[in-house]
């Protein structure tokens, strides 16, 4: 009977680094778009407040006893969510850039089964989001090269706004995922193995406070480290073919 069907389960994960002054809004915020979903934050070894904030609205905190890096945290929401059993996890930033009230968007093709990974595009159909001109030219080269790559347009692909599904979590802790920057090489494995990529237009807001994860000298080493990254993705042909063959339910037309 209908009636006895549980409620597909949903994760949104939150990974931070000395966010105090901002995670307690950004739980909220999430109760207050999905009061259905359960929060985890991800505590990569902060030194302030950060996991009391977490824990007094109510969220979660899964902790890191040293800081392992952006990749690392969000890793580690995707295994605590499969190993949990969750149906759907959604993942967004502690520093109040996601707005928990664009989280539905990311939801909605999850659950009709239209893709297993969909990301907040800040740019699609006429986006007002400006990125400082040398990300904006960055975004737009690493737009470029995951679409020779893949043959898939996207427009956001280094947004961390993401939601995805039980295949693509599988996917996620299947060994490939990066401990630092999880983005255009990301997006370009998940569509080589063959899940469904998707984009859905949302509003983010700007940074208030805190230090972002691309400050000083780190643009340059994620420029690097991308490239070599995507260089990798390129010469692991045979990796994601394997993948395709031995997963084809999750597979749904990949290149």
């Amino acid at each position: 009977m209908i009636g006895n069907q549980s409620a597909p389960r949903v994760l949104v994960i939150v990974p931070a680094h000395n966010e105090a002054p901002r995670i307690a809004a950004v739980v909220c915020g999430v109760r207050m778009a999905l009061p259905a979903a359960d929060i985890a934050v991800i505590n990569d070894a902060s030194t302030d407040e950060t996991a009391a904030q977490a824990r007094e609205v109510g969220a979660l905190v899964l902790p890191h006893p040293v800081n392992l890096g952006y990749g690392a945290a969000l890793e580690t929401g995707y295994l605590h969510a499969l190993e949990s059993g969750y149906n759907y996890v959604l993942q967004m930033d502690g520093d109040g850039q996601h707005l928990a009230e664009e989280l539905p968007k990311l939801l909605a093709p999850l659950a009709a089964g239209e893709a297993d990974l969909v990301i907040g595009s800040r740019y699609l159909a006429g986006g007002q989001y400006r990125a400082p001109l040398p990300r904006r030219m960055g975004q737009l080269f690493f737009r470029a090269l995951v679409w020779l790559l893949t043959r898939r347009r996207l427009t956001d692909p280094t947004s961390g706004f993401q939601g995805l599904n039980r295949d693509a979590l599988r996917f996620m802790v299947s060994g490939i995922f990066p401990p630092d920057y999880p983005d255009a090489d990301v997006l370009t494995m998940t569509a080589k193995a063959g899940l469904r990529l998707m984009e859905v237009p949302v509003r983010m807001a700007t940074r208030e406070g805190g230090v972002s994860m691309h400050s000083g000298l780190k643009p340059l080493y994620y420029m690097m480290k991308m490239l070599l990254a995507l260089f990798v993705v390129w010469l692991s042909r045979a990796r994601w073919a394997q993948w395709r063959s031995e997963h084809p339910r999750a597979v749904q037309g990949g290149p």
